[in-house]
Protein backbone atom coordinates (compact mmCIF):
# COMPACT_ATOMS: atom_id res chain seq x y z
CA UNK A 1 0.00 0.00 0.00
CA UNK A 2 1.43 3.33 -1.09
CA UNK A 3 1.16 6.25 1.31
CA UNK A 4 0.07 9.48 -0.33
CA UNK A 5 0.17 12.89 1.25
CA UNK A 6 -2.66 15.35 0.96
CA UNK A 7 -0.34 18.24 0.04
CA UNK A 8 2.53 18.30 -2.42
CA UNK A 9 5.52 20.60 -2.57
CA UNK A 10 3.64 23.15 -4.70
CA UNK A 11 0.85 23.31 -2.09
CA UNK A 12 3.37 24.14 0.62
CA UNK A 13 5.09 26.71 -1.60
CA UNK A 14 1.75 28.41 -2.28
CA UNK A 15 0.92 28.35 1.44
CA UNK A 16 4.21 30.09 2.22
CA UNK A 17 3.63 32.65 -0.55
CA UNK A 18 0.18 33.38 0.87
CA UNK A 19 1.55 33.81 4.37
CA UNK A 20 4.25 36.18 3.09
CA UNK A 21 1.61 38.28 1.29
CA UNK A 22 -0.53 38.47 4.43
CA UNK A 23 2.45 39.40 6.60
CA UNK A 24 3.57 42.05 4.10
CA UNK A 25 0.08 43.54 4.08
CA UNK A 26 -0.03 43.79 7.85
CA UNK A 27 3.46 45.29 7.95
CA UNK A 28 2.46 47.93 5.40
CA UNK A 29 -0.63 48.72 7.44
CA UNK A 30 1.30 49.20 10.68
CA UNK A 31 2.60 52.50 11.98
CA UNK A 32 1.46 56.01 11.28
CA UNK A 33 0.67 56.85 14.88
CA UNK A 34 1.60 60.01 16.66
CA UNK A 35 3.93 60.34 19.63
CA UNK A 36 1.74 63.05 21.09
CA UNK A 37 -1.93 62.02 21.56
CA UNK A 38 -2.97 65.68 21.20
CA UNK A 39 -1.56 65.94 17.66
CA UNK A 40 -3.35 64.37 14.68
CA UNK A 41 -1.12 62.61 12.17
CA UNK A 42 -2.70 62.47 8.66
CA UNK A 43 -0.21 59.73 7.65
CA UNK A 44 -2.69 57.09 8.82
CA UNK A 45 -4.82 57.83 5.75
CA UNK A 46 -2.21 57.41 3.01
CA UNK A 47 -2.81 55.07 0.06
CA UNK A 48 -0.36 52.47 1.35
CA UNK A 49 -2.42 51.86 4.48
CA UNK A 50 -5.94 52.07 3.07
CA UNK A 51 -5.49 50.58 -0.42
CA UNK A 52 -2.29 48.60 -0.94
CA UNK A 53 -2.13 46.76 2.39
CA UNK A 54 -5.73 45.44 2.32
CA UNK A 55 -5.29 44.29 -1.28
CA UNK A 56 -2.14 42.38 -0.30
CA UNK A 57 -3.92 40.76 2.64
CA UNK A 58 -6.90 39.76 0.48
CA UNK A 59 -4.57 38.37 -2.20
CA UNK A 60 -2.75 36.38 0.48
CA UNK A 61 -6.00 34.82 1.70
CA UNK A 62 -7.00 33.96 -1.89
CA UNK A 63 -3.63 32.26 -2.45
CA UNK A 64 -4.07 30.35 0.83
CA UNK A 65 -7.52 29.08 -0.22
CA UNK A 66 -6.19 28.10 -3.65
CA UNK A 67 -3.23 26.27 -2.08
CA UNK A 68 -5.53 24.30 0.21
CA UNK A 69 -8.00 23.41 -2.53
CA UNK A 70 -5.36 22.44 -5.13
CA UNK A 71 -5.40 18.69 -5.75
CA UNK A 72 -2.22 16.66 -6.10
CA UNK A 73 -1.26 15.83 -9.70
CA UNK A 74 -1.94 12.11 -9.41
CA UNK A 75 -5.10 12.40 -7.29
CA UNK A 76 -8.12 10.42 -8.25
CA UNK A 77 -11.66 11.44 -7.38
Amino acid sequence: MKTTFLFEKRNFVLLIVGLVLIAAGFLLMAGGGSDDPEVFNPEIFNAQRIVVAPILILAGFIVEIFAIMLKPKGAQD
